[in-house]
C-alpha cells in the first residue's frame, strides 16, 4: 500500500523499487501484459541488432577522440559504449512508449483506482479508444518538447573530446528527468493535468524525480529487464502521482 506520510515515500528509489511490486497485484497483472508485449517486441529486437553493430560503431566514434586524450582510451571506451547504449536505449524505449500509450494510461489508472479506491469516470477498452486521439496528442506534445533538446545534445557527441567525456553526462542527466516525464505524465495525463503544469510539478521535486528517471534510464540499458522496465516504471509512477501530487492535481476522487 502507498503510503503518503511515510519518508521512504519521497525518495525516486522507493518509487522505482514499488513498481516491481505492484506489477504483481492482482487485478492488475492483466493491464501490464499489453504494455509488456510491446516492449519485448520493440526492445528485444532492438537491442539484438545494437549488440550486432557494437563492434563496427564503438571504433567509430574511438577515430574522433583528439590525440592529446589518448592516453585515457582504456577509460573512454566503456564511457563510449554507456553513451550508445542510453541514446539507442532512449530512443526506442521512446518509440515503445508512443505504440503502446493507450494501454500503458490504461494500467496507469487502473492501478491508480487500486490503490485509491476511486473510480475512474470512463474504464476499460472503449473508455481507452475514447481518449486515444487525446493521448496521442499528449504523445506528440513530449516528442515536441524534447527532440530539439535531444538534437542539441546529440550534436554534441561530433565534437571532439566534448563528445567523449561531457556529452555522456550531460545526456543521462537528459535522459533521467525525459523518463521521470515520460512516465509520470500517464497519470497525470488521465486526469486532464496539461503538459506544461505537469513539469512544473514534478519540478517542486526535482530531485525525487531525476532519482527515478536515473533509476529507470540505467534499467532501460540492461538487457532483459530492459524488456519489463516500461510497466514497471508505469506502475512505480503511479504510485508516486498517488502519494505526492494527486491530492493536488485529481480531477477525479
Amino acid at each position: 500500500m502507498v503510503t503518503p506520510t511515510s519518508p521512504a515515500s519521497r525518495s525516486g528509489v522507493y518509487y522505482f523499487s514499488q513498481g516491481w511490486q505492484l506489477i504483481g497485484l492482482p487485478g492488475i497483472r492483466r493491464y501490464v501484459f499489453l504494455p509488456l508485449l510491446v516492449n519485448v517486441i520493440l526492445m528485444g529486437g532492438a537491442f539484438w541488432w545494437l549488440f550486432s553493430k557494437l563492434g563496427e560503431w564503438i571504433p567509430a566514434m574511438m577515430s574522433h577522440v583528439p590525440a592529446w586524450l589518448q592516453w585515457l582510451d582504456y577509460l573512454l571506451w566503456p564511457v563510449v559504449v554507456i553513451s550508445i547504449l542510453l541514446v539507442f536505449g532512449y530512443f526506442f524505449s521512446t518509440i515503445a512508449n508512443i505504440i503502446a500509450a493507450p494501454f500503458t494510461g490504461l494500467l496507469a489508472e487502473q492501478l491508480e483506482a487500486r490503490l485509491t479506491g476511486a473510480t475512474p469516470p470512463d474504464t476499460g477498452i472503449l473508455g481507452m479508444m475514447k481518449d486515444l486521439p487525446r493521448i496521442m496528442k499528449r504523445e506528440w506534445q513530449k516528442m515536441a518538447w524534447y527532440l530539439p533538446r535531444a538534437i542539441a545534445l546529440l550534436i554534441l557527441y561530433f565534437i571532439p573530446g566534448i563528445g567523449q567525456t561531457v556529452a555522456p553526462v550531460l545526456w543521462f542527466l537528459f535522459s533521467a528527468w525525459m523518463m521521470a516525464i515520460q512516465y509520470c505524465d500517464y497519470p497525470f495525463d488521465n486526469h486532464k493535468v496539461p503538459f506544461k503544469t505537469m513539469r512544473l510539478a514534478l519540478r517542486t521535486q526535482k530531485v525525487m524525480n531525476m532519482q527515478f528517471g536515473a533509476l529507470t534510464s540505467l534499467f532501460t540499458m540492461i538487457p532483459v529487464l530492459n524488456l519489463v522496465i516500461l510497466p514497471v516504471a508505469t506502475c512505480g509512477a503511479t504510485a508516486m502521482w498517488v502519494d505526492c501530487y494527486r491530492g493536488k492535481h485529481a480531477l477525479w476522487k
